[in-house]
């Protein structure tokens, strides 16, 4: 099975311009022409818009609208921590699920938005303009500040649209080729309305992540609202159509692809394979440990632990599987053809070449420094020395206190006006890793442990209440200098060293690393065209596939799974213990009802919840998981094996039904 692999991957990789099911296009550059071509399917501007403005970016996934009053589809894992927030050590939503008879009985989700695409605009050429003659740390820094100017400017001249205030976001695509004002409605009232006990939404656990076949009911339904309390109106919606689809039958999945690295340089797939992902696998396996331990210390630890332990298996999980695929020097050598080839088209045009350079040597160069970085910049700044939410809270205020009285155009990127509203609503190992004389090793622990420093820390700080972080938030320096807070003092003491490392990174690591890239993908651009699709970026994306299995180890992998298997495989035991709700109506169920299904449509983290839609725009599935090789769909695409996991329609209104007797939400969906 695998010996097939590397001549898929170099007919893909070297010659780009070639059509395949791979690719997560977006919205304003969908290649209708070639999916008309190939699969004979008519996608009108028309669909586009109505798929576009039914398709949601949640905080942490993609979700869906399906009914014209608000209600949205999405994960269980997507909603859990909403779950978790309304949960206590007497009633545990995440195990025992909820559902809402009547509206005034759905649950806010105190942290969760929702943001749907109204809107694009190009300002790639205004970007060129601001930087061009600038040397690489003044066109990155001119960058941002431009970024962010286009940023205000535009939702300024939202206040007083017909279609009210927006949101707006600068992506780059591309690699820095490309760079677009992403314009969005934001819903910051989201309720939850119906979620099922995780023992079934989440059946098989670890051991059947990133698995398949698999019997997991991963959904779960929220409801936005508006600013005047009612339930928002919402008349682009995806009806769903309740057999499911088809096998073989062209399928879309509209959602928001996390990250993928299919564009980085040979020499940046290296650094991430022999430094990144490593380190990260050793800091993660033994938090790991840690929060496995504390769960063992009882019921309520248990409960505390259990969101980000699950979090955290599946991210370790799939970075070992990113580890894995860059170790494959196959398909590593596929990654230098196809940079081979671009080398060679570029040089093969004088006018071309000479406005290029030789950015893939600036590029490798940079990761040299970067690695010499790495550690600091990852302990300091990117938080691995303080794991701790407190610890965030702190930051988030200390650098909010300093940020904000700055313009707009000068803050930290993340504290400019477009981001402060999603800021507004959200000591491990650090001596080991950076050494006993490293100077803030030596300055934080001259007095202290790092075990009687945290404990000093979390059992002096008072930021675990919401209410006094928001007046601290409000009241800025002089609210945070009042309070005392050993946490803050904390944040504040490291502030400095991290602000430092940081900037080193900015300037010689991202700074050069993005001025190689922008000449790399105008290169490419010339050569290619947009006949690639870009890497993900936590932006609205479409793509293509249809419904079918693979072939594994010599077996036919069929792409349903049916009701009758999840009781054949219950043991009664976590993670393969059927909820009691389902066992208390077994004899009623229908057997047959499918249960889960598999595509080979292309995704990554980011597209937990994303709609799976037919031809006619009906909602045939939901995507929650993806097989064990989805994972290398981070640094390329595989048609053979990789394939996308979906909860079936059947499913959810076979257990809405008969399970959980949810009338009144069946008879929102249409299917009383």
């Amino acid at each position: 099975m695998r010996r097939s692999l590397l001549p898929v991957l170099l007919a893909l990789l070297v010659s780009p311009s070639a059509f395949s099911d791979a690719g997560m296009w977006t919205f304003h550059d969908f290649p209708n022409d070639l999916v008309k071509r190939q699969y004979g399917a008519d996608i009108s501007s028309a669909w586009l818009d109505r798929v576009r403005s039914a398709t949601l970016r949640l905080s942490n996934c993609t979700a869906s609208f399906v009914s014209p009053d608000g209600l949205i589809l999405t994960n269980h894992h997507c909603a859990e921590s909403c779950l978790d927030d309304h949960s206590t050590s007497e009633r545990n939503l995440v195990r025992s699920g909820f559902l809402a008879r009547s509206r005034e009985q759905e649950l806010k989700c105190g942290t969760q938005i929702a943001d749907v695409l109204m809107g694009v605009e190009n300002v790639t050429d205004k970007v060129a303009a601001a930087i061009r003659g600038l040397d690489d740390r003044a066109a990155n820094d001119t960058r941002k500040k431009t970024l962010t100017q286009l940023e205000q400017a535009c939702e300024q001249a939202s206040q007083h649209a017909k279609s009210g205030p927006l949101k707006c976001e600068s992506v780059d695509l591309y690699q820095g080729g490309q760079y677009w004002l992403y314009k969005y409605h934001r819903y910051d009232d989201v309720r939850l309305v119906f979620a099922p006990e995780r023992g079934v939404a989440a059946f098989g656990g670890d051991p059947d992540n990133f698995q398949f076949p698999r019997w997991c009911l991963d959904m779960s339904v929220l409801r936005a609202y508006g600013p005047n309390g009612k339930p928002a109106a919402t008349p682009s919606f995806l009806a769903l159509r309740p057999e499911g689809p088809q096998a073989g039958e062209l399928v879309f999945v509209s959602g928001h692809p996390g990250t993928t690295d299919r564009l980085l340089t040979v020499a940046q797939l290296e650094t991430l394979r022999n430094v990144g992902l490593p380190r990260w696998l050793l800091r993660a396996s033994e938090l790991r440990g840690r929060y496995l331990e504390f769960a063992k210390t009882g019921l309520e630890a248990d409960r505390i632990v259990e969101d980000p332990l699950n979090f955290l298996e599946n991210s370790i999980k799939a970075r070992r599987k990113q580890l894995d695929a860059l170790l494959d020097e196959r398909l590593l050598k596929a990654k230098r053809d196809e940079e081979a080839a671009l080398r060679a088209r570029v040089a093969a045009d004088p006018q071309l070449a000479a406005a290029t350079g030789d950015p893939w040597s600036d590029i490798a160069k940079a990761q040299l420094r970067e690695r010499e970085l790495y550690l600091p910049y990852t302990f300091l700044e990117q938080g691995a020395g303080f794991n701790s939410r407190l610890f965030t809270y702190a930051r988030t205020l200390v650098r909010g206190a300093a940020e904000r009285p700055k313009p707009n155009t000068d803050r930290l990127r993340e504290y400019r006006d477009a981001a402060l509203p999603r800021v507004a609503q959200r000591l491990e190992r650090m001596r080991e890793w950076l050494g006993p004389d490293a100077p803030i090793v030596r300055a934080l622990l001259a007095k202290d442990s790092p075990d009687t420093l945290a404990a000093r820390l979390v059992d002096g700080s008072q930021l675990a209440d919401p209410k006094l972080r928001q007046r601290l938030w409000d009241g800025g320096a002089a609210a945070l200098e009042a309070a005392n807070d050993p946490m803050i003092e904390f944040a504040r003491s490291v502030d400095a060293p991290a602000r430092t490392v940081r900037k080193s990174y900015e300037d010689e690591v991202e700074a050069p690393v993005d001025a190689a890239s922008e000449k790399i993908a105008r290169a490419r651009f010339r050569v290619y065209g947009t006949s690639l699709p870009p890497d993900a970026t936590f932006t609205l994306r479409l793509n293509v596939g249809t419904v079918q299995g693979w072939r594994e180890d010599g077996q036919e992998v069929e792409p349903f799974t049916h009701l009758a298997r999840l009781f054949e495989r219950a043991t009664g035991q976590e993670p393969f213990r059927i909820p009691d709700s389902w066992l208390k109506v077994e004899t009623g169920l229908d057997r047959e009802t499918r249960f889960d299904l598999s595509t080979n449509n292309d995704i990554v983290g980011g597209n937990s919840g994303s709609p799976l839609i037919d031809a006619g725009g009906r909602l045939v599935g939901l995507i929650f998981d993806g097989n064990i090789h989805s994972i290398a769909g981070s640094y390329w695409f595989d048609p053979e094996l990789n394939r996308a996991v979906a909860v079936d329609p059947a499913i959810m209104f076979e257990a809405l039904r008969k399970v959980y007797k949810a009338d009144e939400l069946l008879a929102e969906l249409g299917r009383r």
